[in-house]
């Protein structure tokens, strides 16, 4: 059993390594996952900053300062950007024949996911460190200690492995990369219509309650709220909730298709 144990472990560090190795061949793959949540950060602090910081209170807890309201939201950008390359990557070793050789190598299945999930949370924690770099440097300040920090990251990395998981299912039963990286584009989106970039409540009707009831918008007050001392009572259990969801269905998703792709 040690010995079985053993020989997954080391097949799933051999994938993860070449799964960071390959993405020096797509590098619009890594900017996109990497540099392009700072790029939003810049345009909205810059372009439209001022104009949301008059609606702002500069009593509360985000001292009347944008980027202190934007910043949490952001962070969701990672995980939606990387689930792209993710299913890419993954109908890449499909529809190309490398899983079929790997299992031919007596690969486990389990580290051929495994080097595709690890991958995609190291590129992530990449990515979420840029992106703190940057809003520090551009004013961001947090109201957090160190708890709030750690329930905010690991309530993110829930986030995260969840939608990997859907991106590794989404990648298993797409027909082409074409098809594989289209098939995201919901989640690249919904972190856009919620409560992560502009305050809901200047939302016209019908807008405002999809904004607010959307699976983003609750981890994106939930973040906030930790990072910024704001009251997230009947935030926190949706975020949760809806984080599970995504892992455990994201999970099982990816792995009876993979089973299927590759049985027989």
């Amino acid at each position: 059993m040690s010995t079985t144990v053993e020989h997954t472990l080391a097949d799933s560090a051999v994938m993860v390594r070449r799964n960071l190795i390959r993405l020096r061949r797509y590098p619009t793959m890594m900017f996109s996952t990497i540099a392009m949540p700072v790029v939003i950060l810049l345009l909205m602090t810059f372009f439209f900053g001022g104009a949301i910081e008059s609606a702002l209170s500069a009593d509360g807890p985000l001292d009347g300062k944008y980027i202190n309201y934007l910043l949490p939201g952001l962070l969701l950008f990672v995980p939606s950007f990387l689930t792209v390359a993710v299913a890419v990557s993954v109908n890449q070793d499909v529809t190309e024949g490398i899983v079929n050789r790997l299992r031919s190598l007596a690969t486990p299945p389990t580290a051929i996911l495994a080097g595709h999930f690890v991958g995609a949370l190291i590129q992530g924690v990449i990515a979420v460190a840029l992106l703190l770099a940057v809003a520090f440097g551009l004013g961001f300040r947090s109201n957090a200690g160190f708890l709030g920090w750690c329930a905010a990251g690991g309530l993110l990395l829930l986030l995260t492995a969840g939608l990997v998981w859907i991106a590794v299912a989404m990648g298993v039963i797409a027909p082409n990369p074409e098809s594989a990286s289209n098939m995201p584009l919901p989640l690249l989106f919904l972190p856009y219509l919620g409560s992560g970039l502009v305050p809901t409540d200047s939302m016209p009707n019908g807008v405002r309650q999809f904004a607010e009831y959307q699976p983003f918008s609750p981890i994106a007050d939930t973040l906030r709220g930790l990072l910024m001392g704001i009251d997230i009572s009947d935030r926190w259990p949706w975020a949760v909730g809806w984080s599970l969801v995504f892992l455990i269905g994201g999970y099982f998703w990816a792995v009876s298709s993979f089973r299927r792709s590759t049985s027989g």
